[in-house]
């Protein structure tokens, strides 16, 4: 039999044929594996995951206000778990005075306009709306403590998140391509001489990988439908220099196509875990830090053909 050899389209970001295929063979049950004792990796069940970060930022919420300190979080978005970090908010009556939560990435125009919280499919809107809304009005923080980014505050955004102390927790998942909040590997907005370079680089407006487009077309927030003319072309975004500086960090890895053995995020958990550390695959900077990463039992599955299952 003749191989078949080719290299990887040239619109893929991180095309290492050899890192490429060392990855897609690891294990299920080597996959927790780490040179860096820092980078604590868990595999665990799929619906644990959502209940150990609803848990996780109901804690450090908590903790903060009984400490009467305040608590500065880093948030992804869109997210409807949110609404249960409220609800136990609500159920122990946490006064969240003292919070204070960033939206990490929000869409943005053609022109870098980016997009206002009263769009429904945007970022800051889900975080008002499962999050910020949720909680009830005598325990909220003031709105203004809720803060996404406006075509008026981008340019500040990392100051103003330094200026309270840097995010107490930030929360974060790979996406298709190994962005991380959407620091994607192929936009110009972040091409750097070095990898020392790039994890200097705070907040900007970045073009969005066609991958990225692929993978959002299929969220609720669009219709499920592979809809790619219907998500944005460009989006704001926090750099590295924000995820590095935060205290605490937790990356999540546990999407499927709607419960389905079916994970676009199978290989790119693989990569960004035990790859190498590179501006190609963003989320590997978390490889140098003190990370607590969770994998879930579908992400963690062997990558195994399967014909009987198609698409």
């Amino acid at each position: 039999m003749t191989d078949f050899i080719y290299s990887p389209s040239r619109y893929v970001p991180f095309r290492d044929q050899e890192a490429l295929e060392r990855c897609r063979k690891i294990k299920r049950e080597e996959i927790e594996q780490h040179p860096n004792p820092d980078f604590k990796i868990r595999v665990v069940k799929d619906d644990d995951i959502e209940f150990i970060w609803v848990t996780d930022m109901f804690h450090r919420i908590k903790a903060a206000a009984d400490a009467g300190r305040r608590i500065v979080l880093i948030l992804p978005n869109p997210c409807p778990v949110y609404r249960h970090v409220a609800r136990l908010i609500n159920r122990f009556r946490v006064n969240c005075r003292h919070l204070y939560a960033f939206a990490m990435d929000e869409y943005a125009n053609e022109d870098g306009v980016i997009a206002p919280e009263t769009w429904p499919q945007g970022f800051v809107h889900a975080m008002k709306k499962y999050f910020y809304a949720q909680i009830e009005e005598d325990l909220r923080p003031p709105e203004a403590q809720f803060i996404g980014p406006t075509n008026q505050n981008y340019r500040d955004y990392g100051k103003m998140i330094a200026d309270l102390g840097g995010g107490d927790a930030c929360y974060t998942g790979p996406g298709w391509t190994g962005h991380l909040a959407f620091i994607e590997p192929d936009a110009p907005e972040f091409q750097a001489a070095s990898l020392e370079e790039w994890m200097t680089f705070g907040p900007r407006i970045v073009t969005l990988s066609p991958f990225t487009l692929a993978q959002n077309s299929l969220h609720g927030s669009f219709g499920m439908s592979g809809d790619i003319a219907r998500v944005p072309p460009k989006a704001f975004t926090i750099g590295p220099a924000e995820v590095i500086a935060a205290k605490y960090r937790m990356d999540i890895h546990n999407l499927t196509v709607h419960g389905t053995q079916t994970s676009w995020q199978r290989l790119i958990t693989r990569l960004v875990t035990h790859g190498p550390v590179t501006p190609l695959l963003p989320t590997s900077i978390h490889q140098l830090l003190k990370t607590d990463c969770y994998i879930s039992e579908s992400a963690a599955r062997n990558i195994e053909v399967d014909w009987d299952k198609g698409y």
